[in-house]
């Protein structure tokens, strides 16, 4: 072979070679890095120990970087295994939710625990065209029966925008969560009571809600066993005084532009929107801002008697306004809002002195919008009052308030036409009509004498089971 065909050789193995490198790297750059090839595995949402009740679907979600391909959900009661049928609540091509559905099984032969074995595959091409896996066993622990939820003792009447008392059994060894339900719309939480397994609510009927349905005792264990208890009250209704207000540009000049703008909020064009935007926009705002305050330092301790006194008036003062009033407010002839009025308005002198009538823990002192200087104080029981409008606070958060201590002064602060303190009363969170908070029989007949008939019953229930 002559010295030129051997040059072309070497340059065409050369080529070969370079040609064949590029192949196999390309090859393996496709293989590793197209999403053809993804080697992540399937995700399995549930958690490694799960309680079941065999009786609503278990919810699960199956997840890939990808697409899931198929999967199997087996039960294994440590001597048989087979397969779960499930249903599909929605899915898309990279994620399914399922509800696992129970097995039919003999009530009496259920083992208290059993075992779910998932497998899960994608369609990718690793692995040999295979794709990839997960398989995962959940422990699972077998829990039919429902938690114990009795009502111990309530009180007898509860008013539209007023407040009741109710004592309570709840008990269950996987319990999950419990509280009391108002329409099922608005939930109070149970506050532990006397002795174990016991608790106490004060609940309110929401002003805003002008329907009475139901109040029901709800307790949920981590099987998802549920007891729903009716709470029986008797119940009035309120009879509403509707108020109309004019609304002046001196008032939206100098009130309601001032208190926009300490709350962080544009000024819109027109007058009557500006005046709206904080009666209706802001005022939802403060609202929520003082139930979300009143819950998360909600004292949640054992109490064993009520020792709240009766709340006073605002000394040497006149009342002004009431308690769920609907104000409705006119500009320039047309109504352009209307909302309910919480608490009592009170007035005497400017910058009156402010005592507060039981001992508690301020929880919440700052500058809240519509309200203007606002202080909250919690008094344990779920019960709070509030003091708004003040053109001081004399105290800090945290602090402990004892019974006739000076507070805070009486002022303008906030959406208001002129001094005056508003006083509400709030139960975990929403204000109430405080006028029953003011009543030392209603505060008897109503909360006190509840519990301490409930202790009664708690003392003859509890010695029976020693």
């Amino acid at each position: 072979m002559s010295f030129i065909n051997r040059q072309k050789n070497n340059k065409l193995k050369k080529l070969l070679i370079y040609l064949t490198l590029i192949i196999v790297v390309g090859v393996t750059s496709f293989v590793f890095l197209s999403p053809t090839f993804e080697k992540n595995s399937p995700k399995i949402s549930i958690e490694d120990e799960i309680y079941w009740n065999l009786k609503t679907p278990l919810r699960v979600n199956l997840s890939d970087d990808n697409e899931i391909k198929s999967y199997s959900i087996k039960y294994f009661d440590g001597q048989s295994e087979s397969e779960l049928n499930t249903k599909v609540i929605n899915q898309t091509k990279s994620s399914i939710n399922l509800d696992i559905l129970a097995p039919k099984v003999d009530r009496l032969a259920v083992p208290n625990e059993v075992t779910l074995k998932i497998e899960v595959y994608d369609n990718s091409k690793w692995n040999f065209f295979r794709g990839n896996e997960l398989k995962k066993e959940v422990r699972v622990k077998v829990d039919r029966k429902k938690p114990v939820a009795n009502v111990i003792n309530n009180s007898y009447l509860i008013r539209q925008g007023g407040s009741a008392s109710v004592v309570v059994e709840v008990k269950d060894e996987n319990l999950k969560d419990f509280y009391i339900s108002f329409n099922n719309e608005q939930r109070f939480e149970l506050i532990p009571f006397y002795k174990e397994n016991f608790y106490m609510a004060i609940i309110a009927w929401p002003i805003t809600i002008e329907e009475f349905q139901r109040v029901s005792l709800v307790a949920i264990d981590k099987a998802n066993n549920k007891t729903v208890t009716k709470v029986p009250y008797y119940i009035k209704s309120k009879k509403v005084k509707i108020d109309k207000i004019k609304i002046s540009d001196r008032f939206i000049n100098k009130v309601t532009k001032d208190v926009l703008t300490k709350s962080g909020y544009d000024i819109p064009d027109s007058q009557a929107d500006t005046f709206v935007l904080a009666n209706k926009d802001l005022r939802k705002s403060n609202v929520e801002t003082i139930k979300n305050e009143t819950m998360k330092n909600m004292n949640m301790e054992k109490v064993s008697k009520f020792d709240l006194r009766a709340f006073k008036q605002l000394k040497g003062s006149k009342t002004f306004a009431g308690y769920g009033e609907r104000r409705h407010y006119f500009y320039d002839g047309d109504k352009i809002d209307e909302a309910w009025h919480l608490g009592m308005d009170w007035a005497s002198i400017r910058k009156a002195k402010i005592y507060s009538s039981n001992e508690g823990k301020v929880i919440f002192k700052d500058y809240l919008g519509i309200y203007g200087n606002t202080a909250i104080i919690d008094h344990r029981f779920g019960v709070a009052s509030l003091y708004a409008h003040a053109s001081k606070l004399n105290i800090e958060v945290n602090d402990e308030v004892f019974k006739n201590q000076l507070i805070a002064n009486t002022g303008s602060t906030g959406a208001v036409f002129g001094d005056h303190l508003h006083f509400g009363i709030l139960i975990q969170g929403l204000e109430v009509n405080p006028i029953e908070w003011m009543d030392k029989k209603w505060i008897k007949v109503n909360i006190t004498q509840i519990l301490n008939n409930a202790k009664k019953v708690i003392d003859t229930k509890w010695n029976k089971e020693q």
